[in-house]
């Protein structure tokens, strides 16, 4: 009869979607792994296979959190462009406890080039959030929010450009003041 885990899945594969996260698939040992997680090197195989398919699965778990909090966010906002400031300060605030820019970003900039797999989840998640704003755009020239001289597929193309930057700034140095000046500088083009 096998043993039963001693872990929840949920919870050590976010410990591990924190730590490469914050260090990167290279930067990350299975050593760090294991320790980080707090499970035996043979139940991070068993559970979870090779370092990369934990990575692409964390990338994954990180690509969940991430919509649930946009949703949660987006959810309050009674405006299209309330939604849309939401998705920015998301972005720059973050939340304190976790590690600064996005394991997308992070991924995509650090394998994405080599690993199609890798490349092919950035990609997706690039397009949700191009899709979301696009309908949020939508939402608001329908409602006389935003003028319609511009298409909202290319003016989400444009916001998104800059939540990528804005993402990978955060990872730097960067005051928030100034990511919050560059996202409003970047709203603008909605009311013109």
């Amino acid at each position: 009869m096998g043993r039963s885990k001693e872990f929840e899945e949920s919870i050590v594969l976010q410990k591990a979607m924190e730590l490469f996260w914050k260090q990167g698939y290279e930067k990350t040992s299975l050593s760090d792994l294991v320790k980080h997680m707090g499970i035996h090197r043979r139940s991070l195989y068993d559970t979870f296979g090779d370092k990369h398919t934990l990575f692409l699965k964390a990338i994954d778990c990180f690509g969940k959190l991430i919509k649930a909090r946009l949703k949660s966010e987006i959810s309050r906002a009674e405006t299209a462009k309330q939604a849309i400031q939401c998705i920015f300060d998301l972005m720059i605030e973050g939340s304190g406890d976790r590690p600064l820019g996005c394991l997308f970003i992070n991924s995509a900039t650090e394998m994405a080039p080599r690993d199609k797999e890798v490349e092919q989840k950035a990609k997706e998640a690039f397009m949700q959030t191009e899709h979301l704003l696009a309908d949020l755009i939508r939402k608001g020239q329908q409602t006389g929010e935003f003028p319609c001289e511009y298409d909202a597929e290319v003016l989400a193309e444009n916001l998104h450009n800059t939540l990528i930057g804005i993402r990978v700034l955060a990872r730097t140095s960067a005051s928030k003041e100034k990511l919050h000046r560059i996202a409003d500088f970047s709203l603008t083009i909605l009311n013109k």
